[in-house]
């Protein structure tokens, strides 16, 4: 597809973020993707919008249908995969999540904005850069003041902690080695400006992977820190999270022992290494013999909010491994799932009260070589604007070593930031 390319010249880059984040909001499919400055040995791109739809893939075999569209074609995709593309279970007990996103849902940008510290690069089928450019800098980016929004969880602490003591028995029995279990908070009548949500959650927690997507009615405002997958060339990583710990910003040496403890923590080291497990297991199904290695095993990074214990998985890919296989072997995401993932996948179907739809999914792009990346939807609000209802999950991993208690307090320290922008 032939879209004219223009680029500009930036000055004030958190400006025009929030110039460009205004201005893809006006069409009813859009993507922003936002690295806020964060530098990785892995980074793509700092922030990449995309805005109109000139074709949809959807549907049960979205996949496949990527696959299909690169054989022929050279283009943009963005989109999704909600957790329930490839969790489906015969006797579902769960209610919909009301925030209705498809369960995989990817379009062909019109306009497709890429920004850097020093350029704006502009590509348009339908419009003039130039003219994009100009309704850009003329976008005022008011954000409006956001009046708190009373929040009530799904799950009592009470039930919360049975629950836990369950899953236990489950890991008891030799069921499974962990688990990864979430709970939802909601409202079921909220008035909110979405735009003004994401540009408080990101500014109270800046992360590599926060995005504002929307599909149609259905909005997400994400702050994540978590990488699923990316591709680049044959070569393929992923970037587990499994271990967290809350920030003492105000006190330096204390900050510091709370992220040696995460580092040497027992528990959060047998949890990220059943994950980094995981995920070598899955990535030999689709990579070349003696190619998959563990490049970082428990490295630790910083974010505003906490501290998160990372590793990186890397692989070779074998010839003609398209999106179809890599979804099959890989999705959903281990850090998300459990292990042995089939039967943590039955016990999360039967245990959390609600589909998760897209939280612990993946948002993201893939250029015109099939070269992609997508993050692991976490710490995000979900939006629908038709029927009103808000709402966000939160989750942690459960072992037999875990302290009931102490993971529903985990579950709390990662909702803060959502917390904390809906005033309560």
């Amino acid at each position: 597809m032939k879209r004219t390319k223009e680029v500009y010249p930036v000055k004030d880059l958190p400006n025009i973020k929030e110039q460009i984040l205004h201005w893809v909001n006006q069409f009813s499919v859009c993507s922003f993707l936002d690295n806020h400055q964060y530098h990785s040995a892995h980074h793509s791109v700092e922030c990449i919008a995309a805005a109109g739809e000139i074709g949809i893939i959807q549907g049960a075999n979205t996949a496949l249908q990527i696959d299909a569209f690169y054989t022929t074609h050279q283009d943009w995709l963005f989109g999704h995969f909600s957790y329930e593309y490839n969790a489906k279970h015969p006797n579902k007990t769960q209610k919909k999540n009301p925030i209705n996103f498809s369960d995989a849902f990817f379009f062909r940008p019109d306009h497709i904005l890429t920004l850097n510290q020093e350029w704006l690069i502009i590509e348009s089928h339908s419009l003039l850069p130039d003219n994009i450019f100009e309704e850009i800098l003329a976008t005022k980016s008011v954000i409006k003041q956001i009046d708190p929004i009373s929040i009530t969880a799904d799950m009592s602490k009470e039930r919360y902690i049975a629950t836990i003591q369950q899953l236990q028995a489950h890991i008891q029995q030799g069921d499974c080695y962990e688990i990864n279990f979430c709970q939802e908070f909601h409202s079921q009548n909220a008035s909110i400006d979405p735009i003004a949500l994401y540009a408080q959650l990101t500014a109270l927690s800046p992360t590599p992977f926060a995005c504002f997507y929307k599909e149609y009615n259905a909005h997400l405002i994400c702050a994540s820190p978590e990488r699923w997958l990316k591709k680049q060339g044959n070569q393929i990583i992923s970037q587990p999270i499994k271990g967290t710990v809350k920030r003492e910003l105000t006190d330096e040496v204390k900050d510091t022992l709370l992220k040696n403890e995460l580092f040497q923590s027992s528990k959060d080291r047998s949890e990220n290494v059943m994950v980094v497990d995981l995920v070598r297991n899955d990535f030999s199904r689709v990579c070349k013999a003696g190619t998959v290695k563990v490049d970082e095993l428990f490295g630790i990074y910083s974010f505003p909010q906490v501290h998160q214990m990372i590793s990186t998985i890397s692989g070779q890919l074998l010839d003609g491994i398209g999106m179809s296989e890599l979804l099959n072997t890989g999705f959903p995401m281990g850090s998300m799932t459990g292990a042995p993932k089939k039967k943590v996948m039955e016990l999360i179907q039967q245990y959390e009260p609600i589909e998760r739809g897209l939280f612990s999914g993946a948002v993201g792009y893939i250029n015109p070589n099939k070269d992609f990346d997508f993050n692991v939807v976490i710490r995000s609000l979900l939006y629908n604007a038709q029927n009103h209802y808000l709402s966000y999950l939160v989750g942690s991993g459960i072992t037999i070593y875990s302290n009931p208690e102490q993971e529903y307090e985990e579950c709390l320290l990662k909702a803060k930031a959502m917390e904390t922008v809906l005033g309560n």
